[in-house]
């Protein structure tokens, strides 16, 4: 669950990868810059840090059950394919519900709708608490409570999109969103190594966390003060419009047409598209790669680690990195900077290698991720928060979940050599189309660089 808004700079991340947000430049005129806090600064600092823990112990939870979920249903006899073919279908649920939940939580029942999923999800995950603790499983009732739970979890995921922008002061934005962001790699890192370790204890005990973690959520969304709502002032658009057919369809695609007329959403979509895309490209190459070179588990268990623990770093320092400069100069230089180590991929042989020039793609994409998400955050409508959210980070999401199977072909057709290359190409062309549209767009400001 836990999404804020966008993109992944984790290589290995098939789920959210989300979570998008993007750029601005100057408000348009039909683009209304987000409010400050709709409550007062300790409430919203206080409504920062309930907001902080539970998407971080929701994000934990679900990478504990996540990660086991695959190795019980291998257990109970399910086929690779099948698994495979259940993930994807987990996957297409998701896309179909988030643009639909989007639309009440920009309505003003964004926190009904979070605190609503997260209870549905969590019953759902004690349901598979409890069948896989009887021993017997029936795989029907197994795939019927995940379905649940994946389906509430987008809701949720899409409510929650806006909610830095209705509660934290826009000074905080850069800050907040790269202390969200470092929860999540956080997450990445630790819940793997301890849904393995329960998992061994009983296969039951991920799901008992995960099914906590999302009562943790709950709580700590409820405890809010904020009614997580746009302003009386500037309410949703479409909010008196009839309940037709037409006009829900209608309200669900405003996110995307806010994106067609801003330029500035435009650049975003293809900026975090493409790196979500890349990245997940050049992490499955060099799983190739390392198989080519005759490595086993251990050596990606090094890559795992290395390029996770500096996406958590470039979490971390984004808020300074892209504090001091324009928006537009950082996007323009981690998008350069991005491919000599893209580039160095080619030639390296070793598993540390390969995990430090990973890592450091991963530790320099958080700050253009947090500029992004910043500029996007102040020109973007609060009636609009979670469907333009939620069009971006689909977009991101289905970019990535495209590049295993992309890269798989390339390398299977051309070797994993002259898929590393490509990348690195793509990835050049990426900064050329940033160099070209990044100043024009993203002119700052002198209270966007503070």
């Amino acid at each position: 669950m836990a999404s804020h808004g966008t993109a992944s700079s984790d290589p290995a991340r098939g789920r959210r990868t989300a979570r998008l947000t993007g750029p601005g430049p100057s408000v348009m005129a039909h683009s209304a810059p987000a409010p400050a806090s709709a409550v007062p600064l300790p409430h919203a600092r206080r409504d920062i840090r309930l907001f902080w823990w539970a998407g971080t112990c929701d994000a934990l939870g679900s990478q504990v059950s996540g990660f086991v979920l695959p190795l019980l249903l291998l257990r109970l006899g399910r086929s690779p394919a099948e698994v495979g073919a259940l993930a994807g279908l987990f996957a297409v649920a998701t896309l179909v519900l988030g643009p639909l939940a989007a639309v009440p939580a920009d309505r003003g029942a964004r926190k009904r709708v979070m605190v609503g999923a997260a209870l549905v999800s969590a019953a759902a995950m004690t349901g598979v608490t409890a069948a896989v603790a009887a021993g017997r499983v029936p795989p029907a009732v197994l795939l019927a409570a995940v379905l649940v739970e994946r389906c509430a979890t987008a809701c949720y995921e899409a409510a929650s999109l806006g909610t830095v922008a209705l509660v934290c002061p826009p000074k905080e934005h850069r800050r907040v969103l790269s202390r969200l962001q470092a929860g999540e790699r956080g997450a990445l890192i630790v819940g793997p190594a301890l849904g393995g370790l329960l998992f061994a204890a009983g296969a039951w005990l991920p799901f008992l966390v995960d099914a906590l973690s999302y009562v943790v959520a709950a709580v700590g969304i409820r405890a809010m003060r904020s009614g997580l709502s746009p302003r009386p002032e500037q309410p949703s658009p479409g909010g008196t419009s009839r309940r037709t057919r037409r006009a829900l369809l209608a309200e669900a695609g405003a996110g995307v047409a806010l994106l067609r007329r801003e330029p500035v959403l435009r650049l975003a979509l293809v900026w975090i598209s493409a790196v979500n895309a890349l990245l997940v490209a050049l992490y499955y190459t060099t799983v190739f790669a390392l198989q080519d070179h005759g490595r086993g588990a251990a050596p990606l268990g090094l890559v795992l680690a290395l390029s996770g623990a500096a996406g958590l770093a470039g979490a971390l320092a984004a808020p300074r990195l892209a504090g001091r400069h324009p928006a537009a100069t950082v996007l323009v230089a981690v998008s350069w900077l991005m491919v000599p180590p893209a580039a160095a991929l080619v030639v390296a042989r070793d598993a540390w290698q390969f995990g430090l020039l990973l890592g450091l793609l991963c530790f320099l994409t958080p700050p253009a991720t947090v500029a992004l998400q910043t500029r996007i955050l102040r020109i973007t409508p609060p009636g609009l928060q979670a469907r333009t959210g939620t069009v971006l980070a689909t977009a991101a999401g289905a970019a990535a979940a495209l590049a295993p199977a992309l890269a798989g072909l390339a390398a299977g057709r051309a070797g994993a050599t002259a898929t590393l290359l490509g990348c690195a190409v793509l990835l050049t062309v990426l900064a050329l189309y940033a160099t070209r549209g990044a100043p024009r767009l993203l002119r700052g400001t002198k209270e966007e660089t503070v």
